[in-house]
């Protein structure tokens, strides 16, 4: 199933990565306000970034894997990408960047891929997020994911960290 096609909304395009967006994706995972609340690995070098781009470019074009950047008038502004995909139930994380957070970016892009799965057959979209992610819990609500009851402390920056999970099913 190709997952990677191209997504427009009235205000961004949510697409595979190309190579020119190597510098807008490493800013976006070495970003300190962004690593606070999603899990990305530690890339303390160039070369650790570079590499780390080369893997999500991969998988963006391959379209195994959900892994999509999400564009603003050609800037890629943040991504959108699978943590669990089987059984016709996928979970997303998503990304904006800080300079962009507070207009509706997250939603639209969030609600827009939701539909996307939803008419490639997927029946279930999860989303997860640490309970102290308060502008990432109201995304998922605003894209009507329900609160379910499965929780999960994860370890992550030395601390455990607890987070919630929130899914929508398709109807009918």
């Amino acid at each position: 199933m190709l997952l990677n096609k191209t997504i427009i909304t009235e205000r961004l395009t949510i697409k595979p990565y190309t190579e020119q967006d190597e510098d807008d994706m490493i800013s976006l995972l070495t970003n300190d306000v962004i690593r606070k609340t999603f899990m990305i690995p530690d890339l303390p070098t160039k070369e650790k970034q570079q590499a780390m781009f080369r893997k999500l470019l991969s998988w963006s074009q391959s379209g195994e894997h959900l892994e999509l950047g999400i564009y603003l008038n050609k800037r890629l502004i943040g991504f959108l990408n699978d943590v669990m995909n089987e059984n016709k139930a996928i979970e997303l994380g998503f990304v904006i960047h800080p300079d962009y957070h507070g207009r509706g970016y997250a939603t639209e892009a969030l609600r827009a891929t939701i539909n996307n799965l939803f008419n490639l057959g997927y029946h279930e979209v999860v989303a997860g997020a640490f309970i102290d992610n308060a502008a990432s819990m109201k995304v998922i609500r605003k894209c009507g994911l329900n609160k379910v009851d499965k929780t999960e402390d994860i370890p992550y920056r030395g601390e455990i960290r607890h987070c919630q999970y929130f899914s929508i099913r398709k109807e009918g």
